[in-house]
């Protein structure tokens, strides 16, 4: 085994984490991505024949039980350069069990099957106006964002996006850094130092998004909505809005050459301008 897969899955988890390959197993994932997400029948996440095929070909589906209960699951496929690189294309936790670290065991255990195999880099893209998920991603597991997509999958009609525009992050796991493998042991802090940084996009007292300062160099902070999967429900137009707002200020950074360095629990992406301020 190379070095570093040996990650322990956290305890408070109490989960068995494995890879799975029966058809009755793959049908259980389907079928708990159903319950997660609401499809629209006509686009589920995945079916259980296409895991099947993925499965046959040698790529990852890893399933996390509590007992003999499927609660969480994880599906990626290698990418090019072939077998060296993957991505990680969906993953999913029963609401029941959030806050159990549930989906933290299931990327070590994918991180460990991907080290196993030569695979020194995981990709995959997660919606960046929900900071549970930006928070999981940047802090907990040390992935960086590269690329900021538009409207990456088109409208999804689900019941957690809920007709919105597709906007994703696209983070790359480079799992054989030091960083990401301190990240498995580091407990998080609670929070960061960001006195000295330039607020670009804030919350406003409405909840709505506020474009703050023209960004000049430095520390640079981009706020999300408080609960952007509630506001869908109760306030479509606000949620429209904020991905608007990020699409312009995330996004046009990213592509100005900024740098997403953390993520701050209270709701605050933080990047870093080339050349300028910290790097």
């Amino acid at each position: 085994m190379p070095p570093g897969t040996a990650w322990r899955r956290p305890a408070s988890a109490g989960v068995q984490v494995r890879e799975l390959r029966e058809l009755a197993e793959l049908d259980e994932v389907y079928r708990l991505y159903d319950s997660i997400w609401r499809p629209d029948p006509k686009n589920p996440p995945v079916t259980t024949e296409l895991l099947r095929a993925l499965t046959k070909a040698g790529n990852y589906v890893g399933g996390a039980y509590d007992g003999d209960e499927l609660i969480g699951a994880c599906v990626g496929f290698f990418e090019a350069p072939a077998e060296v690189a993957m991505h990680s294309h969906v993953a999913g936790v029963s609401g029941a069990a959030r806050g159990r670290n549930v989906g933290f065991a299931l990327k070590l255990h994918q991180r460990a099957w991907a080290l196993q195999r030569g695979v020194r880099a995981i990709s995959w893209t997660f919606d960046p106006l929900i900071r549970r998920n930006a928070y999981f991603n940047i802090v907990k597991l040390a992935a960086r964002p590269t690329e900021y997509l538009t409207n990456f999958y088109g409208l999804m009609d689900d019941g957690i996006n809920n007709g919105d525009d597709s906007d994703r992050l696209l983070v790359r796991w480079q799992l054989d850094t030091p960083e990401v493998a301190a990240a498995a042991g580091r407990r998080p802090a609670a929070g960061l130092e960001l006195s000295e940084a330039t607020i670009v996009l804030a919350r406003a007292e409405d909840g709505r998004p506020l474009m703050g300062s023209t960004p000049d160099g430095g520390t640079l902070l981009v706020a999300v909505p408080v609960d952007v999967e509630g506001l869908r429900g109760t306030d479509p137009a606000a949620a429209k809005d904020w991905r608007a707002a990020t699409r312009e200020v995330l996004g046009g950074l990213l592509a100005d050459g900024a740098q997403v360095t953390g993520f701050d629990r209270s709701g605050w992406y933080v990047l870093e301008l080339p050349g300028k301020g910290l790097v």
